[in-house]
This record gives structure tokens, sequence and C-alpha cells, in this order.
């Protein structure tokens, strides 16, 4: 008797759960799907003449230029070195004169690639602030990334030349 109770309220409340009712939700657009998420179009801005970050670049485009010159001459000397070196034990006189151009290459490919960082650290300052990127300043940058490249190929393939064999 005491079960009679409770499968009655068990199904009383299990009755209240039941709707016999046909409403579905709408499928038409609701409000929030007819609004526009796009970006807006932004007008790119424009670098205005700076002649001081002009000077700044030409005079670090100068050391560059002239760090490039001084490399290619020593290049020239330590291609003769490396050449009078090549197959000759390590510690001979000749070894250790193609040893010491390359070392004098090493300086002068760091100077230039200390000055390209100096370059990229301009851009850098720049974009930190905000303002819209230097075409002077990505060109002279592209022109010294092109040299200090150069630069690099060089003296790995003396360096390469003279390297004893594994």
């Amino acid at each position: 008797m005491r079960s009679l109770p409770l499968l009655v309220a068990s199904a009383v409340l299990l009755a209240g759960c039941a709707q016999t009712s046909t409403r579905y939700p709408s499928l038409l657009p609701r409000a929030n799907e007819a609004l526009d998420f796009t970006e807006p179009e932004r007008p790119v801005a424009q670098a205005t003449p700076d002649a001081g970050l002009d000077a700044q670049i030409d005079a670090r485009m100068t050391t560059i230029e002239a760090t490039d010159r001084d490399f290619q001459k020593a290049a020239k000397d330590a291609d003769a070195k490396v050449a009078r070196a090549r197959g000759l034990a390590a510690g001979t006189s000749p070894w250790l004169d193609a040893q010491t151009a390359l070392s004098v290459l090493d300086g002068l490919r760091s100077r230039a690639a200390v000055t390209l960082g100096e370059l990229d650290q301009l851009r850098i300052e720049r974009a930190q602030s905000g303002q819209p990127e230097y075409p002077a300043l990505q060109a002279a940058m592209d022109r010294a990334g092109a040299i200090v490249a150069g630069e690099e190929t060089r003296a790995r393939a003396l360096e390469a030349a003279i390297a004893p064999a594994s």
C-alpha cells in the first residue's frame, strides 16, 4: 500500500514534464544575426619625410659601404693566403697567415652586421612608437642585409677552403 501513493506521486510529476505543444523555435533570422561585424576600411598611413631619420640612415649606410669596401680588399688578401695554405697542415706559417686574414674578415663582417642591427633598431623604434613603415629605411635594410649576407658567404667559403679534411 505504501508504494501506491509513491507511484501516484511519480505519475503526477512525470505528467507535468510531458508537453504536447506543437510550438517550435522560429527559423527566421534573429536581430543579432543581421549585425555587420566586418572591419571598416582604414587608410594606410603614409610616412612623412624625416630629415633626422634620413641622416641616421645615410650615416649607417656609409659605414656599411665603407666596411664592405674594406672587406672586399681584405677578402682578396685572404684569398691569396688561403690559396698558399691549402693542403698544408694546421700550424704552419702559411696556414697561420690565412687564419689571421680570416680573423680580419670576421672583424669587418661583424662591424657590418652591427650596423645592420642598428638599422633594424631604428625600424623597431618606429614601430613601437606607432609610426608607419619608412620606405627609405626598409630599402637601406634590404641593401645592408644583402651586403652582410654576401660577406658571410664569401668568408665561409674561404674558411671551408682551408678546413682540415674530416
